[in-house]
């Protein structure tokens, strides 16, 4: 089980890396978008913090994963976004769904694996 946390732990952190420096660096093109998806991602560019706040949450996490730290925060910090991931591929661009799913059922287990970490969370007192 260790070796398959490390695993997951180490691609998520390393896809989450690429894809924050590669938005604030503008390292790759962007694709190009059509359809729903286009007018959803035009929506997002309007916001204007949108965007970077969810990549500054992607570098953050990213860095947590790789390096090792800060593992229960950041899974919960990660968690909005890994959902809205899916589920924009999923109604929009279900293309890149098996992608979108394995960020996401990425992050549950890494949730799953430091379970100990979050009952605090689910005391009712």
């Amino acid at each position: 089980m260790k070796i398959a946390t490390l695993i997951i732990r180490t691609m998520l952190g390393l896809l989450f890396l690429y894809t924050s420096v590669s938005y604030f660096f503008h390292l790759a093109p962007e694709p190009a978008t059509t359809g729903e998806f286009k007018a959803f991602q035009v929506g997002l560019v309007a916001s204007t913090y949108l965007l970077p706040l969810a990549k500054a949450i992607e570098l953050l996490c990213g860095l947590s994963f790789v390096t090792g730290k800060y593992m229960t925060l950041a899974n919960l910090m990660i968690f909005p976004v890994t959902l809205n991931i899916l589920l924009i591929n999923y109604f929009l661009t279900p293309d890149n769904l098996p992608i979108a799913i394995f960020v996401f059922v990425g992050n549950i287990f890494l949730i799953f694996t430091h379970w100990e970490n979050y009952k605090g969370l689910f005391k009712a007192e």
